[in-house]
């Protein structure tokens, strides 16, 4: 009896031992899964908030196509053409009494920009003056000379001293108006005895004015500069190609700059002149391209640039090099896969701001998508996405780690 106890107690627990161990390992097997199952789930999607979106910087965009590999590397600086640029200088010496204008100052031309002060225009004046009278005396003798020798009635060299005479002080007359007319000085009011003393100094461009070298109460002469005045309607830039690339450059290609000291900025021009001759420097040639779109950037002369001419038409997918990640040894881009509206339980307030039309909080679901990179240029990289994309998908252009930090932080990040 005592035998067959033991035996069943022993059986029994057997039994016991193997229901726990296939539970466990049924229970395991079901853990294991929905595990997989909610990795599988975040590698697919992440999701991130708008609010969250606009802290860290995310941006979207779609995939562009780039020429990256049929180009030809080049860097210079921005440029005005020499008729945008221009010196204000005066015609006369003399005695700087005003200046009207600030460096910096926009100024049209012929606007005045100083008064100068000279008493040798006084004497031009008078001289003026005087000759105006003289020479009406000297029109009404060669009219009546010419009237007089037409009937005979004359002698034939007091006609021609008076004809020389006539067109000589015609010749002074226009000469002196000239003058005054250069110095900004009204003939008109000089024949009615109204004299200055002072002149102004006029912008010959219009432009923005640059350094001021003069003050207040400055002996000038005619090679004195008062100012210099810059008008950059008209920037261009001086690219330096080397004389292995030469051959490949020709007018009407397209060059794509970026701009070294502006947040790697962005701009786009075209080719219209090549010079003929080599730098002594660095044996390069210059090459001019003028600048079609600004994109809003305030271009200034002297500002180095970065460029990249267009010289062949092979265009490749091409994305911001802030738009590539790499995870795991590979290189991931992230595309929107949908939107959606969160709809978490709310606190008190959120409810209360949801009763009155308050508009939800949305997110945008984002899937990782494997690329293979090519040729990197002037901030974009070419891609290859290894899996069909639809077409004009957006992207993340700027804050892809953000993203990856987000799907490698899950709920918790």
């Amino acid at each position: 009896m005592k035998s067959i106890n033991i035996k069943s107690i022993i059986a029994f627990a057997l039994f016991v031992v193997a229901i726990g161990f296939t539970s466990c390992k049924s229970g395991n097997k079901t853990e294991t899964k929905e595990t997989t199952k909610v990795e599988e789930t975040h590698s697919e999607t992440i999701e991130v908030s708008e609010e969250q979106m606009k802290a860290v910087g995310i941006e979207l965009g779609t995939i562009e196509m780039k020429n990256l590999n049929s180009v030809v590397k080049s860097s210079g600086q921005l440029e005005v053409p020499p008729q945008n640029k221009a010196d204000v200088n005066s015609l006369v010496s003399g005695i700087i009494k005003k200046i009207l204008v600030l460096e910096g100052n926009y100024v049209r031309q012929g606007q005045t920009v100083a008064i100068l002060e000279n008493t040798d225009i006084v004497k031009l004046q008078q001289d003026y003056l005087m000759l105006k009278k003289e020479f009406v005396y000297s029109e009404q003798e060669y009219q009546r000379q010419k009237e007089l020798n037409t009937k005979s009635a004359g002698t034939g060299k007091v006609f021609q001293q008076a004809a020389s005479k006539y067109e000589t002080d015609k010749a002074r007359l226009k000469g002196i108006e000239t003058q005054l007319q250069q110095l900004n000085i009204s003939p008109a009011s000089v024949a009615d005895g109204k004299f200055v003393n002072q002149i102004p100094i006029t912008a010959p461009i219009s432009g923005v004015i640059g350094h001021i070298p003069i003050k207040t109460g400055s002996y000038i002469d005619m090679q004195t500069s008062l100012m210099d005045i810059v008008d950059n309607s008209q920037v261009h830039c001086d690219l330096q190609v080397y004389e292995k690339d030469l051959f490949k450059v020709k007018n009407g290609q397209t060059v794509e700059f970026i701009l070294s000291n502006q947040n790697n900025k962005q701009i786009t021009g075209t080719i219209y002149g090549i010079n003929q001759s080599f730098e002594n420097e660095n044996k390069s040639v210059i090459v001019h391209a003028k600048i079609n779109n600004t994109g809003g950037i305030k271009l200034l002369p002297g500002m180095y640039v970065s460029a990249l001419i267009n010289v062949g038409n092979q265009t490749v997918q091409a994305v911001p090099v802030d738009a590539v990640v790499n995870a795991e040894g590979k290189t991931f881009i992230f595309i929107v896969s949908g939107e959606e509206e969160n709809t978490e339980e709310k606190g008190p307030k959120e409810k209360s701001e949801k009763a009155i039309g308050a508009n939800p909080e949305k997110s945008i679901r984002f899937k990782k998508v494997e690329v293979i990179t090519g040729v990197t240029e002037l901030g974009y990289v070419e891609i290859t996405p290894l899996e069909e994309m639809p077409k004009d998908a957006m992207i993340v252009t700027k804050g892809a780690f953000y993203v990856l930090s987000k799907a490698a932080g899950g709920e918790e990040e």
